[in-house]
């Protein structure tokens, strides 16, 4: 037989109080004038009785039902940006409300139904994700609520949290510079992505970064090697070409992990040794990164304190349009060495 709810009437008559006294120690009206024994023997007999509040009533009351969207391409199947949803899990959990999530796989008839079921159960809010930083176009009806964008930016003035490539760009050219490389060379810069920022943000921001930190010191880059993809094979093919080079740079900046995978094994192939014969550093801290011989040095994308800040500015009324700027933190592993005489 199933347990009877404890009803607020039970709190009530457990504490020797009005039902009204009651309700208003559990809803913490602060112009109720209860002494604090009154309130402490409410908190007790709700506690002792293991009473829950009624959800949807006291939604109703408040006008808010602590549930929150997040709404996005692929990031919730994608293992790499599993930490968004970890981040935001996290503060939604602390400040008790519920986080719902709904992928739409790039799919606008999908996008457009997990709006719907999102905004019929009267969500507090939406944070609007993408799985690669890009600028968006953000449908009309969340423009009507509460939305921040996560790993996103748009034309529409609304609060946004993007990872901080330009400063990741220059960090990672720092690193090679600090150890006396000048002869640098990029793999995986693609001029047609860097130039639309609808496909992605990461090229250009990336790209300036590392070209203010070389004109600080006076210098350009010794030479870019254009591939077709970001993938292993990519890198695997560009930094083959760039050892064929007559003048082979000491080092490479490889605009993601997974082309850094691939010019590791480039080489190898070639019989050239990291980082005594070449330096690679890279973005993005993938999993693996780690596990390389010697471990890949990488600027991370920060996925999980990003998934955090975008639920803090969504329950945060006061929060002002504008882009917030997660650092990407440097991890330093054994793939840069001083540059081979």
């Amino acid at each position: 037989m199933a347990q009877r709810r404890v009803t607020l009437a039970d709190v009530a008559r457990h504490a020797g109080l009005s039902t009204t006294a009651a309700s208003w120690v559990l809803n913490e009206r602060e112009d109720a004038r209860l002494s604090e024994d009154a309130r402490r023997r409410v908190l007790a007999a709700a506690q002792e009785l293991g009473y829950r509040p009624n959800a949807a009533a006291r939604s109703l009351r408040i006008r808010k039902t602590a549930t929150i969207a997040l709404i996005s391409d692929t990031v919730a199947t994608t293992r790499f940006a599993g930490g968004m949803i970890r981040g935001a899990l996290s503060v939604a959990r602390d400040r008790e409300h519920v986080l719902l999530i709904a992928e739409t796989q790039g799919d606008p008839e999908l996008e457009r139904h997990a709006i719907d079921a999102m905004l019929h159960r009267q969500v507090d809010g939406v944070v609007y994700a993408a799985m690669y930083s890009r600028r968006l176009t953000v449908p009309q009806r969340l423009l009507d609520t509460r939305t921040v964008l996560l790993n996103a930016t748009s034309a529409h003035g609304l609060p946004a949290v993007l990872p901080a490539e330009e400063d990741a760009g220059y960090a990672v050219a720092a690193a090679l510079l600090g150890q006396g490389h000048r002869r640098i060379a990029v793999l995986g810069r693609i001029e047609s992505i860097e130039r639309s920022p609808r496909r992605s943000l990461a090229a250009g921001l990336r790209m300036r970064g590392i070209r203010r930190a070389l004109a600080d010191r006076g210098l350009r880059l010794a030479v870019s090697e254009h591939t077709r993809d970001w993938e292993a094979r990519d890198g695997h093919a560009g930094m083959t070409s760039l050892l064929e080079r007559g003048s082979i740079p000491s080092a490479v900046i490889c605009m993601n992990d997974r082309l850094a995978f691939g010019a590791y094994q480039a080489a190898a192939d070639a019989g050239k040794a990291i980082p005594d014969d070449i330096s690679i550093v890279s973005f993005d801290d993938d999993p693996i990164a780690e596990w390389l011989r010697p471990g890949l040095t990488t600027a991370a994308l920060p996925h999980e304190e990003m998934g955090r800040l975008a639920v803090e500015l969504l329950l945060d009324e006061t929060a002002e349009p504008g882009t917030r700027w997660v650092p990407m933190p440097l991890r330093e592993r054994g793939s840069i060495g001083q540059p081979a005489t």
